[in-house]
């Protein structure tokens, strides 16, 4: 206490004398009003529209956030509707692919059995024909025997008659 009593006797002293370590004259007020004016100056010169940029780009960063976001979403959503889409046609193509093939061995096995039913048809036509030339030959061929017989007996008959 001694010390700050000291102090403030010498400041006294000082301030007699004029031109002490703290001048108490007008000066010290003016500086004051001029350290508020350039506060105040900054304040509305500098610091507001510096912070009103600033607060604007961090609008502008967050709503380009949420923005790309949203996009972001929306590209998941219709790439994921594509490959849904890709997964159906490609069942499709599978199921045209199988019908195709299925209707391919039916058109197959029906042309298979037509060219059978013909093939027996015309083996049939075949095996009547040889019957039916076989029957005419068997038929000449008796009708020769027995022309033949009757050629071989009367020569007999007149060989041994004469």
């Amino acid at each position: 206490m001694n010390f700050v009593w000291l102090l403030a006797v010498e400041t006294a002293e000082a301030v007699e004398e004029g031109g002490g370590l703290f001048d108490l004259d007008a000066t010290l007020p003016l500086m004051a009003v001029q350290f508020v004016l350039l506060a105040v100056a900054l304040n509305v010169l500098f610091y507001k529209p510096l912070g009103k940029v600033l607060d604007e780009r961090d609008g502008y960063i967050s709503s380009n956030q949420v923005d790309a976001a949203e996009r972001l979403a929306k590209a998941e959503q219709i790439a994921k509707q594509y490959q849904q889409e890709l997964a159906e046609t490609r069942r499709q193509a599978q199921a045209v692919i199988a019908e195709a093939q299925e209707e391919a061995q039916k058109i197959a096995a029906q042309t298979v059995a037509t060219a059978q039913q013909e093939a027996q048809a015309q083996r049939e036509q075949v095996q009547r024909e040889l019957d039916e030339q076989k029957n005419q030959a068997m038929a000449t061929l008796e009708q020769q025997v027995d022309g033949l017989s009757q050629q071989i007996l009367d020569k007999l008959l007149g060989s041994l008659a004469a």
